[in-house]
């Protein structure tokens, strides 16, 4: 709702509620993506209007546009407008309690992660409590996107353009996330692998931890990847198969529920499934 004179003392700025506009509609559009012409329809705002506040947007990062079709995209900059925010509340309504009662079924650790920025970030995990971790301090670990289970099941599954985006940024670093995202073979040849398990997962890949293995799931709400649900194990205890068919139904079980809960208003949160 936009303000009244009641509310401030001071006038909007136009040019910033326009801009601000522009941004939700691109939001809105499939793909992050819109001509000119479609989001002057969209607005209400003239053609020049709306062209002069793309070129405004694209100078400060927000928005690309693209050769082929003359279309404007979302870039990956517009997350840090958001980055001072913190709606984690869900994590410790709905997650805590499901990640307690998955350690008693499956033992082995399990994390919680949601994606910022370049990486996967641990937001909660039971490997303080798991007799079988060697790790103890683990929220807030960030984690690659192409070698660990996490990151490979939310770049499977995000939307292409998102996927596109993350891979371009991943691709400006000098480091081996750098060298996988611009082997496009490589990436092609991993999503088709994700996708046809159904799962994210490493065995060794991730340099940091040879030793460590894990299986992912994605926790979708609506056509995005809300978060990220994991389960660490020894490498040399078992195969990814064998990790799949010991522990991904518990995983799926715990997913269902998040998923259902993240569809609910916000005061109605279901209970952990026992």
């Amino acid at each position: 709702m936009r303000s009244t004179p009641r509310d401030t003392e001071y006038k909007s700025v136009q040019g910033l509620v326009r801009g601000l506009e522009i941004l939700r509609e691109l939001n809105r559009c499939p793909g992050g993506g819109a001509l000119t012409a479609q989001l002057s329809e969209r607005t209400g705002l003239h053609r020049t209007t709306v062209r002069r506040l793309l070129e405004t947007l694209q100078s400060e990062g927000y928005v690309r546009r693209s050769e082929s079709d003359d279309s404007f995209r979302l870039c990956i900059k517009t997350r840090e407008l958001s980055e001072g925010f913190r709606d984690e509340q869900w994590i410790s309504e709905i997650a805590v309690p499901l990640l307690g009662d998955l350690l008693q079924k499956v033992v082995w650790p399990t994390d919680l992660c949601t994606f910022d920025v370049d990486a996967m970030v641990i937001r909660e995990t039971t490997h303080r409590f798991s007799r079988l971790s060697f790790h103890r301090s683990m929220v807030g670990r960030r984690l690659p996107m192409l070698t660990t289970a996490t990151g490979r099941a939310y770049i499977g599954f995000c939307p292409d353009d998102e996927r596109e985006q993350i891979l371009r940024l991943l691709s400006t670093y000098e480091d081996e996330q750098s060298r996988l995202a611009l082997d496009r073979g490589y990436v092609d040849e991993l999503l088709l692998k994700v996708r046809a398990l159904g799962f994210g997962f490493n065995h060794g890949h991730w340099r940091d931890e040879l030793k460590i293995a894990a299986i992912a799931l994605p926790v979708m709400h609506g056509e995005h990847v809300q978060a990220c649900l994991n389960l660490v194990y020894v490498a040399k205890a078992m195969s990814i198969d064998d990790a799949a068919r010991r522990y991904l139904p518990h995983l799926r079980e715990a997913v269902s529920v998040i998923e259902r809960s993240l569809a609910q208003p916000a005061d109605c949160v279901l209970p952990a499934a026992r």
